[in-house]
């Protein structure tokens, strides 16, 4: 993890993302995925393996949400205003085996933009399905999403795989503990998870507190983290 902030704003803005390593102790880890089984075995996440709203349902994960060293990194990319919106926890599980395809967040919420911490509760590599990045993409702005839908996995928003350039995709490969900001226009994606092992994410999602949006239905735990010092 970098300790020069000065970088920080500087890294996210030409790549998009910035990555923390083991962000997250082995027993800060440990306590989220066991909360996130607990509250899976009540809330059916159906075969998307998404399941939005875990502060809603476990005051454990504002821990996640409130990280010191998460939030400084935060403020020096969006500002002195740091609002939590929502946060979801995504699992593949051994028998999971799709993978997300490439998309940007933006067209799920239009408004301002967001910037999601994808947080790593198992080690994540190609064949478990880890995280896959566009370096810079989100430069492009908007792009469309009318890529073929042909399943019922819930990404209704699709890059087509004509924009993607496999020389240009870095595999976020990570261990339980790491994590990574990025901005709501960077392309990704993840592998399907072909290992026969889980691959569990907590996903926590911010934005600018001066920015105007919506009311936003998935929010109910939205909530200021930081303000003007």
């Amino acid at each position: 993890m970098s300790s020069n902030s000065s970088s920080i704003k500087e890294q996210f803005e030409q790549d998009g993302y910035y990555i923390m390593r083991q962000l997250y102790s082995e027993d800060e880890i440990e306590a989220f995925k066991n909360a996130c089984i607990a509250i899976v075995k009540e809330h059916d996440p159906g075969r998307s393996g998404v399941l939005v709203g875990m502060t809603l349902r476990s005051p454990l994960f504002k821990q996640a949400t409130v990280k010191p060293s998460l939030v400084e990194a935060l403020r020096e990319i969006i500002g002195e205003h740091i609002v939590f919106l929502s946060d979801k926890v995504v699992l593949k599980n051994a028998g999971t085996d799709f993978g997300s395809p490439w998309h940007q967040d933006h067209p799920y919420w239009d408004g301002s933009h967001k910037f999601s911490v994808w947080i790593a509760l198992d080690d994540a590599m190609p064949s478990n399905g880890c995280l896959r990045l566009v370096p810079g993409s989100h430069q492009q702005g908007t792009v469309s999403h009318d890529g073929e839908v042909v399943d019922d996995l819930g990404f209704i928003n699709r890059i087509d795989m004509t924009q993607i350039a496999d020389s240009d995709v870095l595999d976020f490969e990570a261990r339980r503990g790491d994590a990574v900001i990025f901005h709501d226009l960077l392309f990704h994606a993840s592998y399907p998870n072909v290992s026969g092992k889980e691959r569990w994410a907590l996903i926590t999602t911010y934005k600018d507190g001066t920015q105007e949006d919506p009311d936003y239905e998935w929010a109910g735990a939205a909530f200021a983290v930081s303000s003007p010092r």
